[in-house]
């Protein structure tokens, strides 16, 4: 046997691997130099300008607010939507998520929030506001579950109604407390609404999105130097303050609120929507799991600081993602400088000041204009649920009629105990509801004919 030691085997060293590249920067988290975030911030804030100051006018009509209450509620929602859009873009823990959102009060929201007002006092629409935002911030752990059931066909009976049930508070406050207009304040909101869409029309980029803006200063200035209307400033100079609870102490109602509540839940699918639609801007994948439950916290965090205000619940908007695609630029960084830009606004109580002196009539011109539009969104997501399907039109259809019912006849359930003319006498909510309950019936009802013809459900009756 050989005493000799083994010589050790001599390892080749493996090639040394190249470096992984570095990931391309996520043009989320572009940082702008300052003297370009600034231009850029401005674009963003006129660009949805328009839709705080038509809210907050439509909302001083409807309850008959003073001038200097209305310049109040303006610096509110200004603030708001800054802040709003502030927390959205720059998100804290699990609130807000870190895309180019802006938020702005909805539109859909202001329409039940004066209703309920209307119906049992600005105090119980507040509390309604609070109950909502709560109710929205509580369910988010169930998103999932909840989102199915407002698919297109239910979110767009919903939306549809709450447009054509705004067009008819527009028309009231062109009419005014009495209800029959004078003619000049009829054609002072017509020439407001030709205002408007002469600038949609003939303008671009920016300004085209303004145009709203542009009606509203066209119809003043036509007002004040026709005689059609007045245009009355509230004096006072320096910086505003929110008011704390303008109407009292909040009411809690809950057959009051129920038209908010069923609304907060809605939202969740249009959040969907909007997260999806950002993130493919902005060139991120979309990860619906880890990002709506992000932006709906932050949707109902601003929205109970938006009922300790007096005003309706705050939404996350997609009205600026027309600004980052013609600009290029997709960074959150801009529109939280357009945040900030806008809490700047609002207490700056010259401005709030100089735009609650606007003719009413303008501003139900303008609101006219604001609320057709949700109405074609509704229209746009109808279209979305293959309404050729025999079980979708009769859905949709049906739902539709339900909803229309109290809006066309407003007495139809006067006979009835309060809390069945509170739900049934609000279109959106018995629209919504009807469209939920036949929605789920239709496709139980399908269920054995998907099965029998190989469990492959129709993509219509898929949630």
């Amino acid at each position: 046997m050989s005493t000799q030691p083994t010589q050790p085997q001599r390892l080749t060293p493996a090639p040394a691997r190249p470096p992984a590249p570095n990931p391309a920067p996520d043009p989320a988290d572009e940082r702008i130099p300052v003297r370009r975030l600034a231009p850029l911030a401005v674009q963003h804030v006129l660009a949805m300008a328009a839709a705080p100051v038509s809210t907050v006018f439509l909302t001083a009509g409807a309850l008959r607010l003073s001038a200097a209450a209305t310049a109040a509620l303006l610096s509110s929602v200004l603030v708001l939507s800054g802040a709003g859009s502030l927390l959205q873009s720059l998100g804290v823990w699990k609130f807000g998520a870190r895309l180019p959102f802006v938020m702005l009060p909805g539109g859909a929201a202001t329409a039940l929030f004066l209703q309920i007002a209307k119906d049992h006092g600005p105090a119980v629409a507040s509390g309604s506001v609070l109950m909502a935002a709560a109710l929205l911030l509580a369910v988010v752990p169930l998103y999932a579950r909840i989102v199915r059931l407002f698919p297109p066909l239910v979110m767009g009976v919903t939306v549809l109604l709450i447009g054509i049930a705004m067009i008819r508070v527009a028309a009231q406050l062109i009419g005014g407390p009495t209800g029959n207009p004078a003619p000049r304040a009829v054609v002072l909101a017509g020439l407001t609404v030709a205002v408007t869409l002469a600038a949609y029309l003939l303008l671009r980029g920016v300004w085209r999105q303004s145009a709203v803006l542009i009606g509203m200063a066209a119809g003043t200035v036509l007002a004040v130097t026709t005689g059609l209307g007045t245009y009355s400033p509230v004096t006072g100079s320096g910086f505003s303050v929110p008011h704390l609870f303008p109407y009292g102490a909040p009411r809690f109602d809950l057959v009051a609120a129920l038209p908010l509540l069923v609304f907060s839940l809605t939202t969740l699918a249009e959040i969907t929507g909007q997260t999806v639609l950002n993130s493919e801007t902005v060139g991120r994948a979309a990860d619906t799991g880890r990002d709506v439950p992000k932006v709906a916290r932050a949707d109902a965090l601003t929205s109970l600081f938006a009922g300790v205000l007096g005003t309706s619940l705050m939404v996350t908007s997609s009205e600026n993602i027309g600004i980052s695609r013609l600009t290029g630029v997709r960074s959150r960084y801009v529109t939280a400088a357009a945040g900030a830009l806008l809490i700047v606004l609002g207490l700056l109580s010259p401005l709030s000041r100089a735009v609650a002196g606007l003719p009413p009539a303008v501003v139900g011109g303008s609101a006219l204009v604001v609320y057709a539009v949700i109405a074609l969104m509704g229209v746009r997501m109808l279209a979305r649920a293959e309404l050729g399907e025999g079980s979708q039109s009769m859905v949709a259809s049906l739902a539709l009629a339900v909803g229309l019912l109290p809006i066309l006849a407003p007495n139809l359930y006067g006979g009835f105990p309060g809390w069945v003319r509170t739900v049934l006498g609000s279109g959106v909510v018995a629209g919504t509801l009807a469209a939920v309950l036949l929605h789920a019936l239709f496709r139980a009802a399908d269920r054995p004919a998907r099965t029998a013809a190989g469990g492959v459900p129709h993509p219509s009756t898929t949630p």
